[in-house]
């Protein structure tokens, strides 16, 4: 179905440039409507409709498939039969009955509030300026103060049914009113036009913003706090990597997650005032940002300088605390109806001087996760600047955590792909069988770093999978252990930690024993036998301190263990790879990491290592023309097949996977069958 209406493709374009700009709302949050007539296919008549944001949709990038569409006559009808505040959930389920024609989007909870305002275009938005307002202790006389009789002040309701009854009579009874402060929650706009909704919407949220940077005291989170200021970028980035496996072990006791890290001034400078820990303890406002940030983050109470070690086991001590407290939380709050208890992990974790981590299913909902906080600090920061910050109270926060409806939003997420929440660094990842392998590691849910020689290549890789919430490219010399920690810490600062290591950097010089130089073996031990050690020792810290398991695959080759002409120096790092599987397999089990590896052949298609010379030299070796080795490969296989990095790939993927939890030690061969690399 093509957008026809005008005033729905109007909705869809305000709706864009709205949310395109984060100082209106945060992602996926807020929702807008039109209203408008079209024709019923069915009577020919024509017939009242209301296009309003969908369920979970994000305004900057809605399209016309995340709207829902309604029959106003039908959704106003509601009004009728609706049971009453103590019933209200269930008209969610009667908007179902009000939709006009298939597909388009679930309609979402705040479908009322568009519905039965008496204006043709409406806005609900989540504004940091206007929630500053909204949470003031004295909201309602700022209200007044700053926007007059245009703006009314609405007390705190839950959003449902009843909000929109509310706001739907404020309207009819302030005709001069362009829209409303909703306390503890955003703002709502309206207007006969969609100009002149859009138009409100930035009047409102334009206002306060200016009449808080006016009037705001000079120092709203009070003064410096001694010892707390933030520490040069370097240190910082130095002292969030070695911290970052510790609070990604906090953040993961429950389930696994992703993590996100960020030392943006807004963080840094809130960490550095003395406020900072009663403001962080009242817990976000906004619906919207303590669902994905938990009600108040975990907050790190040691100075700027306190050393790594200090910090881990104060965090280790916060964390019981942190748990004990949210137990008490749900305890005091939970009725024979709530839901379980969704986990007690801290989501957002703050470390004066040094950032704010957060924490997601996913790389994306861990990013949004720091982004709503950071919009509660700008709340925090306007509400403090110009009253005190007084967000909506435990039971009401509690009440929203644990909604029925929002419960029921989850259990409609799809079931997680096999390697979600798993964070994998990938050597030697810009082509061939590691680039393969990160792509099938994406594809099945893992979040990839992707590290090679040529940054160009690995990022050029990256983007080709995904964006960098789903891959990162990395340059790094594994041959280099300063090279590989920066490796390490990159790759855990971009997703919080690590879970799955492939050592797959490699090169080969095909040569006789007679022709092969010192420098020739240096190099091909340093790479492959120095580099799988050096990547696997610093990944390893990360598995360990995380305490969440783990696996490390090294991609080693059939020639570990088969005897052929002219590669004394590949085949014997090969054969140290091999064993290091076997050593890190016993060594590490006891942190619950599993270290296996594959043993390929053969791979011609896409790889470097024959695309460098390797290739003509083995042709040589065999007689062939260099075009046809990967047909020569096959066919002195028992399978008679050509192996290709896709192979590789999906044994990598199947030695990570739930199906081989119990295994370790092992190598797969990935060689089409040769009979003289069995492993005995």
């Amino acid at each position: 179905m093509s957008t026809t209406n005008p005033a729905a493709a109007e909705l869809i374009a305000r709706s864009n440039r709205l949310g395109a700009d984060p100082k209106n709302t945060n992602y996926a949050g807020g929702n807008t409507s039109a209203k408008g007539t079209e024709t019923d296919p069915v009577t020919g008549q024509d017939v009242e409709l209301l296009w309003v944001k969908g369920s979970g949709g994000d305004l900057g990038t809605l399209q016309e498939s995340g709207l829902a569409v309604l029959r106003l006559d039908r959704m106003r009808a509601l009004v009728d039969v609706y049971p009453g505040l103590d019933r209200e959930d269930e008209m969610v389920a009667a908007f179902d009955y009000c939709l006009h024609g298939k597909g388009g989007a679930a309609p979402s909870i705040d479908t009322a509030m568009h519905g039965l305002v008496d204006a043709a275009h409406v806005d609900h938005l989540h504004p940091d300026s206007g929630i500053a307002i909204a949470t003031a202790a004295d909201g309602e006389a700022l209200t007044a103060t700053i926007f007059g009789d245009k703006v009314v002040w609405v007390p705190w309701r839950r959003p449902g049914f009843q909000l929109g009854l509310d706001i739907a009579e404020i309207k009819a009874q302030n005709p001069q009113a362009i829209g409303c402060i909703l306390g503890g929650h955003g703002i709502t706009a309206w207007g006969d036009t969609s100009d002149e909704a859009e138009a409100g919407s930035l009047w409102i949220i334009d206002t306060a913003a200016a009449y808080i940077a006016e009037h705001s005291k000079a120092e709203p989170f009070g003064p410096a706090l001694a010892g707390y200021g933030a520490l040069p970028e370097a240190e910082r980035r130095a002292k969030a990597a070695a911290l970052a496996p510790t609070i990604r072990g906090i953040a993961s006791q429950d389930r696994p997650m992703v993590g996100h890290f960020a030392d943006t001034d807004v963080v840094l400078d809130f960490l550095s005032a003395a406020e900072h820990p009663r403001l962080a303890g009242l817990g976000t406002s906004c619906p919207d940002h303590f669902l994905r940030t938990k009600v108040k983050p975990l907050v790190l109470d040691l100075p700027s300088d306190a050393t790594v070690e200090d910090s881990i086991a104060r965090l280790k001590e916060l964390a019981v605390s942190y748990r004990e407290d949210y137990q008490g939380y749900y305890d005091r709050n939970a009725t024979p109806e709530s839901p379980a208890i969704r986990g007690a992990d801290p989501l957002v974790v703050l470390v004066p001087g040094v950032g704010m981590f957060s924490y997601g299913k996913d790389k994306q909902t861990a990013r949004v996760a720091g982004e709503f906080y950071t919009n509660a600090i700008n709340v925090m920061r306007g509400a403090e600047g110009l009253s005190t910050y007084a967000p909506i109270d435990e039971a009401e926060k509690f009440r929203i955590e644990y909604w029925a409806l929002e419960e029921a939003k989850l259990q409609r997420m799809p079931k997680p792909k096999p390697l979600a929440t798993r964070v994998a660094l990938v050597t030697g990842a810009a082509g061939g069988i590691g680039k393969a392998t990160a792509t099938k590691l994406a594809a099945e849910g893992a979040c990839v770093v992707i590290a090679d020689l040529d940054l160009a290549k690995a990022q050029a890789a990256a983007a080709e999978i995904g964006g960098p919430d789903v891959a990162i490219g990395l340059a790094a010399d594994v041959s280099k252990e300063g090279a590989v920690q920066a490796m390490v810490d990159a790759a855990v600062l971009a997703f919080g930690g690590l879970d799955l290591v492939v050592n797959n950097a490699g090169l080969s010089l095909s040569k006789s024993l007679l022709e092969t130089t010192e420098a020739d073996w240096d190099l091909q031990h340093n790479v492959m036998a120095k580099g799988s050690f050096l990547v696997s020792k610093a990944a390893a810290k990360v598995l360990i301190e995380q305490e969440m398991g783990g696996d490390i695959i090294y991609i080693s080759s059939k020639n570990s263990v088969f005897a052929g002409p002219n590669n004394i120096a590949y085949s014997a790092t090969k054969a140290d790879q091999a064993h290091q599987v076997r050593l890190l397999a016993a060594e590490l089990g006891a942190y619950g990491v599993k270290v296996n590896g594959v043993n390929p052949d053969g791979v011609v298609a896409g790889s470097g290592i024959f695309a460098s010379g390797w290739g003509a030299n083995r042709a040589a070796v065999y007689g062939v023309e260099e075009k046809d080795l990967g047909k020569f490969y096959a066919q002195r296989t028992i399978l008679k097949r050509e192996v290709l990095p896709e192979n590789i790939a999906n044994a990598v993927f199947v030695l990570c996977s739930a199906e081989l939890s119990h295994t370790t030690g092992l190598h797969i061969p990935v060689d089409a069958g040769v009979a003289a690399a069995f492993l005995r």
